[in-house]
């Protein structure tokens, strides 16, 4: 949501690509979270609410404290697309577990090529616009999603060989108790 908000006019000028795309994934990302919600235990469900909320409030702070205290473009693109860079190079960086268990065993089973692909591709494209676009805030984390997404793929190349592909519990007999 906050990609959608940078690239509105009254934020950042000349982005109705950013915000199109972004509103595309926006609009998907609510079907998806609203099925999972519905879907989820009914255990679970009070905490993903709470969590959604959190994330609800946040964005709804930022984008009034954004439009009252910041009257320009340039200090509305700065606060919004530096908040974008964080919470951008956050969602790249959380595969990095993965890739750290990955040199450990050796083993990419627990890393979707699927996953690593998307991410290098998304990184790469968006990286592409913005050095179209001369946009350093989306240059950034996107720029870092392509470097990971990249090393996520030269990984697998590397480990797919060694990887033992049956199930876990086959492993865990193998490995011993954790």
């Amino acid at each position: 949501m906050l990609w959608v908000f940078y690239g509105i006019p009254i934020v950042h000028p000349n982005s109705i690509l950013v915000v199109t795309i972004n509103g595309t994934g926006v609009f998907l990302e609510v079907i998806y979270v609203t099925m999972f919600v519905i879907y989820c235990s009914k255990d679970s469900r009070p905490r993903l609410l709470k969590m959604l909320a959190v994330a609800a409030v946040f964005f709804a702070a930022v984008v009034v404290l954004t439009l009252t205290l910041a009257h320009t473009h340039d200090k509305r693109s700065l606060i919004v697309g530096l908040l974008c860079v964080v919470f951008g190079t956050c969602m790249y960086a959380a595969p990095l577990a993965a890739i750290r268990n990955v040199v450990r065993t050796k083993s990419v089973k627990y890393m979707p090529f699927s996953l690593s692909l998307a991410s290098f591709a998304n990184g790469a494209i968006w990286m592409a616009y913005a050095c179209i676009h001369f946009d350093i805030f989306i240059t950034i984390p996107n720029g870092l999603g392509a470097f990971l997404g990249a090393l996520q793929l030269i990984l697998y190349g590397i480990y797919y060989r060694t990887t033992v592909w049956g199930d876990d519990e086959e492993v865990d007999k193998v490995e011993g108790p954790a």
